[in-house]
C-alpha cells in the first residue's frame, strides 16, 4: 500500500508541474496516442551489470503508450527471484527545456507471487545531444529497495554515439555506456556498489537490433550474494541480444 501510495503520489505532483507546460507546446497540432512494443531475447538479464537470471537467458517482451511528453509501459521478464516472473510498471514524462530532455517517472518492479520483495523507483533524468554524440545523467531513487527495509540510489552516467552511415550497407551502428554507483542507505543490509556496461547495437532491416555488452561491478563475491543470491552473478560477462521493435503504425 505504502509503495503504491509513492506512486499515485508522483504522478500527481509529476502532472501538476507540467500542465502549464504541456498546454503551450500542444497549443498547434495535438499529439496522438500510440502504441509499440518490442519482444527482446538475451543471453542474459542483466540489471546494473548484476545477472537477475544467473547467468541464463531470458525473454522479455515490453508493450509502451505514448501521448506526447507522456508514456506508459509494461515489461516482463523470467527471472530468478520470486516465483520466475517479473512484471514492470512504469509512468513518466519527458519534457524539453533549453534543449536539454528531461525524463520523470516511476517504475513498479513485481514479482507475482512473491510481493514481499515488490519495490518501487522514483526515476529523474538529463540528457543533451551533441550532434551524433548525447550524455546523460540519470538518478534511480527507491524508499524501499526490495522490501528489504533501505532506502537507495542509484546514480548513472550515460553516453551514446550514433554513427553515421551504414557498416556494410547493412547495419546502422551505435555504441552507449554507463558508469553507475548503487547506494544503500543501510549499507549493513546491502553493500554499495560500483557498476558499469558499454556495448554496441547494430540496427538492421528498419525494425531489428542485435547487441553485444560488456558488463562488470566492483563487487565482491560476498557483496554480490547479499545483492543477487549468486556469489557469480556480478562478475564481468559479455552479453548478447537481439531485439524485434514493433513501431505504432
Amino acid at each position: 500500500m505504502r509503495r503504491a501510495s509513492y506512486f499515485a503520489r508522483m504522478l500527481i505532483v509529476g502532472g501538476a508541474l507540467i500542465a502549464g507546460v504541456t498546454t503551450q507546446a500542444y497549443a498547434g497540432d495535438a499529439p496522438k496516442l500510440e502504441l509499440s512494443g518490442q519482444a527482446v531475447f538475451t543471453t542474459d538479464y542483466m540489471f546494473r551489470s548484476v545477472s537477475n537470471t544467473s547467468q541464463n537467458p531470458a525473454v522479455q517482451p515490453e508493450f509502451d503508450l505514448n501521448y506526447g511528453i507522456f508514456n506508459a509501459g509494461i515489461f516482463g521478464s523470467n527471472t530468478d527471484y520470486g516465483e520466475g516472473i517479473e512484471i514492470d510498471y512504469y509512468a513518466y514524462i519527458t519534457p524539453n527545456f533549453w534543449g536539454i530532455d528531461f525524463e520523470i517517472g516511476g517504475y513498479e518492479y513485481t514479482y507475482p507471487g512473491s510481493n514481499d520483495i515488490d519495490y518501487f523507483e522514483l526515476k529523474t533524468g538529463a540528457s543533451h545531444a551533441f550532434d551524433k554524440l548525447t550524455l546523460g545523467v540519470n538518478n534511480w531513487w527507491s524508499p524501499d529497495w526490495s522490501g528489504v527495509g533501505t532506502q537507495s540510489d542509484a546514480i548513472e552516467l550515460t553516453a551514446e554515439y550514433e554513427f553515421a552511415g551504414k557498416l556494410w550497407n547493412f547495419f546502422s551502428p551505435k555504441v552507449k555506456g554507463k558508469v553507475g554507483w548503487q547506494l544503500y542507505e543501510k549499507e549493513e543490509l546491502v553493500p554499495n556498489y560500483t557498476y558499469w556496461d558499454v556495448g554496441l547495437i547494430l540496427g538492421f532491416l528498419d525494425h531489428w537490433e542485435a547487441d553485444i555488452h560488456y558488463y562488470d561491478t566492483d563487487y565482491s563475491k560476498t557483496g554480490c550474494a547479499i545483492n543477487s543470491g549468486g556469489r557469480d552473478n556480478c562478475d564481468a560477462r559479455v552479453v548478447g541480444a537481439i531485439t524485434a521493435k514493433f513501431p505504432s503504425p
